[in-house]
């Protein structure tokens, strides 16, 4: 059943965010998924695609009349990933590439479903969908580092037990192209359930914009056998207080990349930065390293726009500090600090 309580929440919250002048995106799964679809299987489960049509319908005809750009899934990589390779997210399982393979073409499924019933019930609906993975940045500008760079990102590797989790172009060329990538279908053909080409007719609606999630990058350049070769950070390169190396460049080249391969408008989804905030003496939250890590990110998609990508916009993860998942509340991402006890917001 719905849940009355939490919809009239996001509806109040909706028209919050309009008399402040906020133009709200709302994004229909963010990885909580009901215990009692979990209990039916989840993901797992080929009836999945069809539950989520059902919910995206209930929050259209609620929210649809005042929000106009919607999100149908936030980072299907940590969803499948996290959730049903590594286990360390919800619901916690350690499947195996068959069953990693199924889920996330019933995730596809469910988007690609979502974004017809938002067509069909918000007028003038705007529509996106936001993957994530660190884009691979070339070590130099030469050429040659660029296209093993490019290769890289793209590039879905054979594992046997994480399968294609974490790679982009498996969860996103269905969705943006029509069809899986081929080196990928190398290993995990086999694995799709039956009907997976006619599905993809679901999969594959056209999009307004497309989301990445980017935090860091990873160099990579051409190795002397010609295949692309990964480039160590060297000791003391800066990181976050996740140990997530800063590298702003990849909101440089992974805009562009994607741009490249999906010709969609880039919207970034979610940058932002872990840091070890605490309230000094004088009472305040001094975050100089937050700011300029904000003012390097922020140069490199503008470079990107100027280079001719269109980056549409760009969303910090988070406004306030908020329960970061498997870290609980350790971790402090946002750019107001809240005392957890007294609920204070600094």
């Amino acid at each position: 059943a719905v849940n009355e309580k939490g919809l009239a929440f996001y509806s109040e919250l909706v028209d919050c965010l309009l008399e402040n002048g906020i133009r709200p995106f709302c994004t229909l799964y963010h990885w909580a998924l009901p215990y009692a679809l979990h209990l039916r299987g989840g993901w797992l489960s080929p009836d999945m695609p069809e539950w989520f049509a059902n919910y995206t319908t209930i929050v259209a005809d609620a929210l649809g009349d005042r929000v106009k750009d919607f999100i149908t899934i936030n980072e299907p990589q940590c969803i499948i990933g996290s959730g049903y390779a590594l286990g360390v997210h919800a619901p916690g399982l350690k499947c195996c590439a068959a069953d990693i393979v199924r889920a996330a073409h019933h995730l596809m499924l469910a988007h690609g479903r979502a974004v017809q019933v938002l067509r069909a019930h918000v007028p003038g609906v705007r529509v996106g969908y936001a993957p994530c993975g660190d884009p691979c940045v070339p070590y130099t500008n030469s050429p040659e580092d660029i296209a093993a760079a490019r290769k890289e990102y793209f590039t879905v590797h054979i594992y046997e037990k994480v399968g294609p989790a974490w790679t982009i172009a498996w969860f996103s060329d269905p969705v943006m192209l029509g069809q899986y990538p081929a080196d990928g279908l190398v290993g995990y053909e086999q694995y799709l359930p039956d009907g997976w080409q006619e599905d993809l007719k679901t999969i594959h609606q056209p999009l307004d914009f497309y989301g990445q999630n980017i935090y860091q990058g990873q160099w990579w350049r051409r190795g002397a056998d010609g295949k692309p070769e990964h480039v160590r950070y060297p000791a003391g390169h800066p990181h976050n207080a996740l140990e997530w190396p800063i590298n702003e460049d990849g909101l440089y080249w992974g805009p562009r990349f994607l741009y490249e391969r999906y010709h969609t408008p880039i919207l970034i989804t979610e940058n932002g930065m872990d840091a070890h905030d605490a309230v000094s003496l004088d009472g305040k939250v001094h975050d100089p390293n937050r700011q300029d890590y904000m003012h390097r990110y922020l140069r490199a998609p503008g470079q990107a726009v100027a280079n001719g990508v269109p980056v549409l916009g760009y969303s910090y993860w988070s406004f306030f500090d908020n329960f970061e998942w498997a870290h609980g509340y350790q971790e402090r991402f946002g750019l107001v600090y809240v005392d957890y006890q007294s609920q204070e917001r600094i």
